[in-house]
Parts: structure tokens; sequence; C-alpha cells
């Protein structure tokens, strides 16, 4: 599946899901897709996500690019004081390298109220690597993540 049909179905899976669109003059990522909901193990949550192409990425541009990702999140998202504010940036390439993964998948998630979790979707074997969910502290939100991975970016 190449990048631009793997967006596309996302898109398609954030309509279903209740994300709107952020207009996107606000980043540099393109296109932006935002909710609001609740959650009983996390509490208020304020969604933001997006799809890259990261063809030509290597190690540390998954992660110069999560951390601008999370200051995307900290601008656009203000849902007040007790709103968790979750954001995915998902790479999209054909066979990612394993430092590519890595890279991704052990990034410093929670950082000055924000939580940001960098996917890697492997367009060539259309398989989405997530951040592992913990055994015991953090579960939550990592268990979070685990579910809006398949319900947004699995297609």
């Amino acid at each position: 599946m190449d990048f631009d049909r793997y967006r596309e179905e996302v898109d398609a899976n954030r309509r279903t899901h209740g994300f709107d669109t952020v207009d996107e003059r606000e980043s540099a990522f393109g296109r932006l897709w935002s909710t609001h909901e609740e959650d009983q193990t996390v509490g208020s949550v304020s969604l933001l996500a997006t799809v890259t192409d990261a063809d030509s990425h290597d190690a540390a541009d998954v992660v110069d690019d999560a951390d601008r990702f999370r200051r995307t999140l900290a601008a656009v998202t203000d849902d007040g004081e007790n709103t968790t504010p979750i954001g995915y940036l998902v790479f999209a390439l054909p066979e990612p390298d394993d430092d590519i993964v890595s890279a991704a998948t052990s990034y410093t998630v929670a950082e000055r109220r924000t939580n940001v979790f960098p996917l890697v979707y492997d367009t060539s074997a259309e398989t989405l690597h997530i951040h592992p969910v913990p055994r015991l502290k953090g579960r939550g939100i990592y268990r979070r993540q685990a579910d809006d991975a398949e319900r947004l970016f699995e297609v």
C-alpha cells in the first residue's frame, strides 16, 4: 500500500470515530485530526493525530519530528487543566529499519503534561508498530494508545 492510500484510509477511520480536521495552517505536519473524549481510566483526553510520509527518515528524524509534534500538540490542545493531551504521529514508510521502529516505540511518551506516541506503519507489510503496554505503572495511557492505534491506524 502506498502512503497516499494509507493516509486516505486513516482519514476515513478518523471520520468514523469522530475526529475533526484541524486547520492545516497551524502545523507543519499537514493533515491533523482531533477530538475530545472521556476515558474511564485516563479521564478527559484531547487527542491529536497525523500521518506523515517518512520514506526518507532515519531514527534521528523520527525523534526530531516527535519533539516538534509535542510542541504542536501543546499549541493546538488547550482544553483545561484536567485534560490529558495525547498525540499520535504515525510514520508511514515501506520496510522501516529496526532503528526507526525502535526510535519511535521507545520515545519518551510523557513530558511536560503532554503524551506523544510516535508509531510506525510499514506500508509494505501493512503492519503497525506501537508502544508496548507496560505491566504496571502507566498502563492506562499505553492501553489507550494501543486501542486508539487499532481503531484509527490499522487498515
